[in-house]
């Protein structure tokens, strides 16, 4: 699982099935409709409606699955609804609505002042999903404020976790000064091309330095086309645990100089697995990269301000005392946190 969300979904089920509960999933996807059970999790998989028409509407795409997650929540005997898209969201309204049963909406990100605007009945869907749930939740302070200034939604803050035993350190570094960014190259606030930018300047100080990615969901895909054949840059498929585990684990710096991150959900992930982190110093990110042992943040889009972030943290990643302290940082955010965090939440509204 790539994204951020998906995994937070996944690391919350098994954090409520570990605890005796029965939690299951809803979801969508092109292909037909199904019922499995994953690792102890009933999945249901309704088909989703083709959506290009629209997009070329003008209207905010994944839409079309909202009346099949409604009916979906209306044929189970569920106690609560807890949703992680807008449109989600929306169903899980109309079911409370109609069940007299709460609703959760976590919402992922950071709300825009543009965002709104640049897709039809964006801004209605997402009124009704946060007008309509029991409770809202964000990641971050940074996205708390920007939900109640833009929406006028006083909204919880319970940030992601990581799990603990998943994201362990183990093994030694790279033996040469390695960079990792696990976020996708082909969407642009990752400005993952700042990133590259900066890690020339960086080979200017350490000629040996290398640049892990993340392989694009298309390979053939223009963002990755102009990722090859950088000198000292790495595309690597980290869609398996695996894979994911060993890239933190031998990187000397976890990279993410987003803007619009809610939190940075794989600088935690790095954390844990006692790799120091870069950010930018903007939204949610800073909340999380709070102190100069664990990492740098950085200001702007200048590719040399953020290089001198990368080579501050490379020599913080010699520091034997490093590894321990990031470490600590992840255990702020254990799996086992947030899903107590979520657990209150949710007696507290089935108790009203």
């Amino acid at each position: 699982m790539r994204r951020g969300t998906e995994r937070f979904a996944r690391d919350l089920a098994d954090g409520l099935i570990e605890r005796g509960h029965r939690p299951r999933l809803i979801t969508s996807h092109a292909g037909p409709p199904s019922t499995v059970v994953e690792e102890g999790l009933p999945v249901r998989r309704n088909r989703r409606p083709p959506e290009r028409w629209l997009a070329r509407l003008g209207f905010e795409e994944h839409l079309s699955h909202a009346p099949l997650t409604y009916a979906s929540l209306r044929h189970g005997g569920d106690e609560l609804a807890h949703a992680l898209h807008h449109a989600d969201a929306l169903a899980a309204a109309r079911w409370s609505k109609a069940t007299g049963r709460p609703s959760v909406f976590s919402f992922m990100g950071i709300p825009r002042d543009e965002g709104f605007g640049h897709r039809r009945l964006l801004g209605r869907v997402m009124r009704g999903a946060v007008e309509g749930a029991d409770a809202v939740v964000v990641l971050s302070r940074a996205a708390a404020g920007r939900m109640e200034r833009l929406l006028g939604v006083e909204a919880r803050v319970i940030p992601p976790g990581v799990d603990t035993e998943a994201f362990t350190p183990g093994g030694r570094r790279a033996d040469q000064p390695t960079i990792f960014c696990g976020a996708d190259p082909a969407e642009p606030r990752k400005r993952v091309a700042l990133l590259v930018e900066a890690f020339r300047v960086v080979r200017r100080s350490l000629p040996e330095a290398r640049l892990v990615l993340s392989q694009p969901r298309r390979p053939a895909s223009a963002a990755a086309a102009g990722l090859r054949g950088i000198e000292g840059v790495e595309l690597r498929d980290v869609d398996d645990h695996g894979a994911l585990l060993a890239s933190y684990r031998e990187a000397w710096v976890a990279a993410l100089p987003s803007y619009s991150e809610a939190f940075g959900l794989v600088l935690l992930e790095a954390l844990a697995c006692g790799t120091p982190v870069v950010g930018s110093n903007l939204d949610g990110i800073p909340e999380l990269l709070d102190r100069d042992s664990i990492g740098r943040v950085f200001d702007g889009d200048d590719p040399g301000v953020l290089a001198n972030a990368l080579l501050e943290t490379i020599g913080l990643a010699g520091d034997p005392a490093t590894r321990a302290a990031c470490r600590l940082r992840a255990e702020d955010f254990s799996r086992d946190r947030c899903t107590e965090r979520y657990l209150e939440l949710y007696r507290e509204l089935l108790g009203r």
